[in-house]
């Protein structure tokens, strides 16, 4: 099958929101707040290297990290978990945390964790709409309150919480501690431009994420990696169907893709090659 409409789940969290719109439905008063919407295959199909997700916070998510792909297959994994996140909804207050404010000790990292000073450890930024992160496996993170962001990660349901506030949740020191880079992050490079209204937002070595924008016909071409397609403003054509907002394609083979205009589009393959013949105008 060339075009893979993806079904949702939702997973409730305490941390979660009601109001999910425009995106999806809103979660109704009476039922549990949603924190996360994944993306499956029907069927069941075998696990891909990347996963897609949207994330909607009332709170602070907790202190934590993911292992790299070394750390990760000596525990029995296939990879580890590198991430990036789209800024779709932010309030202003809203920050993500993201590595510490100065390079300290392993030992220096677990007692923070355990007297809570690790939450003024970590370096705390200002976030808006439109930002794009590029969080490697072993960075400390937090994503912080009042966001709806879209996640796009290697494929692993693998998180050591070193800090939840005080919430009666299991902390996984040993294992985050052993994984975590406790260092300042750097950043990430500045979006990149390509042919035919497409920019290279998110390129850390495991996968790749584009923005595309502009109405328009193309042909898409990914040839033997897949890629996933995510409309995030108006709407999509590929192969005939039709996909909106919120919604995400896989497309496994030579596809025609129509935006429609106004529209705002996110691309992901797996890998650290820029694919840059994948879409071509028609």
């Amino acid at each position: 099958m060339t075009v893979i409409r993806l079904k949702t789940h939702r997973v409730l969290k305490p941390w979660g929101r009601h109001d999910l719109a425009p995106l999806f439905p809103d979660q109704p008063a009476a039922e549990a707040p949603v924190g996360e919407i994944w993306y499956d295959e029907e069927g069941g199909a075998p696990a891909r290297d990347l996963l897609i997700k949207y994330l909607f916070t009332s709170e602070k998510l907790s202190i934590q990290v993911h292992p790299g792909d070394k750390a990760a297959q000596e525990r029995g994994f296939p990879r580890g978990k590198d991430e990036a996140w789209v800024v779709l909804a932010a309030e202003t207050h809203s920050t993500i945390g993201l590595g510490l404010k100065q390079t300290v000790s392993h030992d220096a990292l677990r007692a923070a964790a355990l007297d809570g000073s690790i939450e003024q450890l970590v370096a705390w930024k200002p976030v808006k709409a439109g930002d794009i992160i590029y969080s490697p496996a072993r960075t400390v993170h937090a994503i912080g309150a009042g966001l709806r962001v879209m996640e796009i990660q290697q494929n692993l349901d693998l998180t050591y919480r070193l800090y939840d506030y005080g919430r009666p949740r299991e902390l996984h020191l040993d294992d985050g501690i052993a994984v975590s880079d406790p260092k300042p992050f750097n950043g990430n490079p500045p979006p990149r431009a390509l042919p035919g209204n497409r920019e290279i937002i998110a390129e850390g070595g495991k996968f790749v994420l584009e923005r595309w924008t502009g109405a328009g016909d193309m042909m898409l071409e990914p040839g033997s990696v897949p890629l996933w397609v995510m409309p995030v403003q108006g709407a999509i054509d590929l192969e005939g169907q039709a996909f909106a907002i919120g919604e995400v394609a896989i497309v496994e083979d030579m596809a025609r893709l129509t935006i429609a205009p106004d529209s705002l589009v996110y691309a992901a393959y797996p890998g650290s090659k820029t694919l840059d013949d994948i879409i071509k105008p028609l």
